[in-house]
């Protein structure tokens, strides 16, 4: 009988390490896309964007970032992917085909005015990367303006844990969720104060989430669930009881 239960103890931790590695952000394979740049070589149209990230050097993303058309964007839940492009059939593309690795971080919207193989570059349904200029320069020659290119998604390689950038009010908090690793999305989040159950967040836009709850003088955590992976983390007192908008507050957790 000690056996058996000991078998079935093995079982059990094998069956959790299995899905523990199934969360685990996987590269994609490689498809077919087009890609174009916007802004100058020092990336300063870049910044803001519709994931909500701000400044992008200040908040880590840098100058290696994307906007995505709408087919990809997926209404803000692609905020934080991340992809590896290389340019392809095309004489201006670089020797060897190099890729840059870069981070969604804004939205490429449609231009109906103009057709979708003439400018309309990211009408849906076309798949489609509008890279910083910085980005763009390391896969092809900047004067091609729009080159094929093959892409794939990979995992998101970050330093530290999840952060976590408060704005709102006393009754309302905005949270923008970034340096997230792994698949770099998320599907969903809730807050804890330190005198309240889980409250569910709704999504806002971007990577942005939103609780209409009075959260104020209580220390907080989060529950962080991946879009991608379906992986959830929780962050315990990410932010001090004495909190603010305004601030960002980093967690030691993150997503693999």
């Amino acid at each position: 009988m000690a056996d058996f239960y000991t078998n079935c103890a093995l079982l059990l931790l094998l069956f959790l390490a299995s899905t523990a590695a199934g969360a685990v952000f996987q590269p994609s394979p490689w498809s077919l896309a087009h890609a174009t740049f916007y802004g100058d070589q020092t990336a300063s149209e870049t910044m803001g964007g519709a994931c909500g990230y701000g400044n992008l050097f200040v908040n880590g993303y840098g100058t290696d970032t994307a906007a995505l058309s709408s087919t990809l964007f997926n209404n803000g839940y692609a905020c934080g992917e991340c992809y590896q492009i290389r340019c392809v059939s095309s004489q201006y593309c670089f020797r060897g085909s190099p890729f840059a690795t870069v981070t969604a971080t804004n939205l490429c919207p449609p231009n109906w005015a103009k057709d979708s193989n003439n400018g309309g570059w990211c009408n849906p349904p076309r798949t489609h990367f509008d890279m910083s200029k910085p980005a763009f320069m390391k896969i092809a020659n900047w004067k091609a303006g729009i080159v094929p290119v093959m892409y794939r998604r990979v995992p998101c390689v970050k330093q530290g844990g999840l952060r976590f950038q408060f704005q709102g009010n006393g009754y309302w908090l905005l949270v923008y969720v970034m340096n997230v690793g792994g698949g770099g999305d998320i599907s969903g989040m809730a807050v804890k104060g330190s005198k309240t159950g889980w409250i569910a967040m709704s999504h806002n836009w971007g990577a942005s989430y939103q609780a209409f709850s009075s959260l104020g003088g209580q220390a907080l955590s989060f529950r962080v669930t991946s879009y991608t992976t379906k992986q959830t983390v929780v962050a315990y007192d990410v932010a001090p009881s004495n909190w603010n908008v305004g601030l960002s507050y980093q967690a030691t957790v993150n997503f693999s």
